[in-house]
């Protein structure tokens, strides 16, 4: 092909034709400067994690209280270190398997809220 035969470009310039979105109103702005709402988004957020942390803490707490009664029924000394070495261990971490899983949750929904995405 010669020069003359190939098409010749045209840069236009000028207003665009479609009209930009508003600005949407976002929380994200309303938590960095910290207005009323933007607060109760926050405490929102942290009272999810406190009642998770509570929780997990109250659960823990029946079962280390309810173990020295379970020894002391069992009375062998083999069978309490079994309890103490195998029996405990699942339980703790299934607990703590359970509040990373709802903590990461909160943290989602949170994010999700704060960007204006819908939840699913």
């Amino acid at each position: 092909m010669s020069a003359e035969s190939t098409p010749r470009r045209e840069v236009v310039t000028g207003e665009p034709r479609r009209v930009r979105p508003l600005p949407r109103y976002r929380a994200q702005s309303e938590i960095d400067e910290q207005t009323a709402l933007g607060g109760a988004y926050v405490r929102s957020l942290m009272r999810s994690q406190l009642r998770a942390g509570l929780t997990v803490f109250a659960v823990l707490a029946i079962v280390a209280g309810t173990l020295p009664l379970v020894l002391e029924a069992l009375g062998s000394d083999a069978l309490v270190w079994g309890v103490l070495g195998f029996a405990t261990c699942p339980p703790l971490t299934l607990a703590a398997w359970w509040y990373v899983r709802r903590a990461e949750r909160n943290e989602r929904d949170f994010a999700r809220l704060v960007e204006g995405i819908p939840a699913p």
